[in-house]
C-alpha cells in the first residue's frame, strides 16, 4: 500500500510539516471540531501549514452523543472552510467512553439518526460526500450493514480491516496509533489508502468530481 498518511490533532503539538512532507506523507486528516462547542486549538495552523507544503488534507469532526446533531453540524460549518482542494470531510464515530461529560451510549436508532443528519449537512457544506471513520466496537454495535453509500476509514491495529470488519469495503485504514513520522515529536496515528498511486490520483479533488463515488478496492 504505497499511499500513506497521518491524522493529527492538538495532542501532537507543533508539527514541522516540511519534514512530514519530506518523509513521504501523502495525506493528512486534521481534527477540526468535536460536539457543538470544541474547536481543536491547532486546527487552523495545521490546516494552512499542510496545504502550504502540498499535503492533501481533510478535516474531521468527532461526534459527541449528548449534543443535538444539527448543533454539531452547524459548529462544523462555522469552523471548517469550504476549501475546494480539500479531501472529503470525515465524521468520526466512536463511543465516548472516556468522556467526563458524556460517557453514555445512546440507542442505535437515535445514533443513526444523528449520523445521517450530520453526514447530509457536511456534504452540503463541502460538496463532497463525507468519509466515515470508526472503530471495531462502534461498527459492530451500530454501523454493521448500514450506510453502504459511504466510503469508510477503519481503525484496526491487530489485523487488516477485512479480517475484522464483516463485509465492509474500506478506503482508508488506521493501522497504528503509535507511529513515528519525522517532524512530529509525539506518537501519531498512521494510515494507508486502499489502492495504488493511480487510484489515489482519482480521489484527489483536483482530479475527481466533487462527489466521490464509493469504490470497493478490496
Amino acid at each position: 500500500m504505497p499511499v500513506q498518511g497521518i491524522d493529527v490533532s492538538n495532542w501532537q503539538g507543533d508539527i514541522d510539516w516540511n519534514k512530514v512532507r519530506a518523509a513521504g506523507t501523502q495525506f493528512a486528516f486534521i481534527k477540526a471540531t468535536e460536539g457543538g462547542d470544541y474547536l481543536d486549538p491547532k486546527f487552523a495552523q495545521n490546516w494552512q501549514a499542510a496545504k502550504s507544503v502540498g499535503i492533501p488534507r481533510g478535516a474531521y469532526h468527532m461526534v459527541y452523543w449528548c449534543r443535538a446533531a444539527h448543533e454539531q453540524a452547524l459548529w462544523f460549518i462555522l469552523n471548517v472552510p469550504n476549501d475546494p482542494d480539500a479531501l472529503p470531510p470525515v465524521l468520526d464515530l466512536e463511543w465516548n467512553g472516556h468522556s467526563r461529560g458524556c460517557p453514555k451510549r445512546i440507542p442505535v436508532k437515535l445514533a443513526l439518526e444523528k449520523i445521517k443528519i450530520m453526514l447530509e449537512v457536511m456534504e452540503a457544506h463541502t460538496g463532497k460526500r463525507p468519509i466515515i471513520y470508526t472503530d471495531v466496537r462502534f461498527h459492530r454495535e451500530v454501523l454493521e450493514g448500514e450506510l453502504p453509500g459511504y466510503n469508510f476509514w477503519l481503525r484496526s491495529v491487530a489485523a487488516e480491516p477485512q479480517e475484522i470488519y464483516r463485509d465492509r469495503p474500506w478506503l482508508f485504514w488506521q493501522f497504528t496509533t503509535t507511529g513515528y513520522v519525522p517532524g512530529i515529536e509525539k506518537p501519531v496515528d498512521r494510515n494507508v489508502f486502499n489502492g495504488t498511486f493511480g487510484d489515489w490520483r482519482q480521489v484527489l479533488p483536483a482530479r475527481a468530481p466533487a462527489k466521490q463515488s464509493v469504490r470497493n478496492a478490496n
